[in-house]
């Protein structure tokens, strides 16, 4: 899993890409981002899978903001991504979320 992030000097965004392992999604047959920055819709953002089994996505967010986000495989079982700039406990399920810094 990787994170890459690319600030526009045009326009007040940052592109990021999310990168989902193959050995993560294993036989995934879907990959969905689910964050603050799309009210954890489990369905907003779909991730493209690659010939390498890998599932990526790139969002354009907005600079100077922390974003909470996992990765939901096959709309069962979530995923934290271990290259997040940080986590944060989420009380409601017990668990932690990803957190990408921008």
């Amino acid at each position: 899993m990787a994170i890459k992030k690319k600030y526009l000097k045009t326009r007040n965004i940052c592109k990021v890409t999310f990168r989902l392992s193959a050995e993560v999604a294993k036989t995934a047959s879907s990959v969905n981002l689910v964050g603050n920055f799309n009210d954890w819709n489990l369905s907003a953002h779909p991730m493209k899978k690659l010939k390498s089994g890998e599932h990526t996505i790139t969002l354009d967010l907005e600079p100077g903001k922390d974003y909470q986000f996992r990765y939901v495989i096959d709309s069962v079982r979530w995923e934290n991504d271990w290259h997040a700039d940080k986590y944060l406990p989420c009380q409601e399920f017990g668990t932690d979320n990803s957190v990408i810094c921008l």
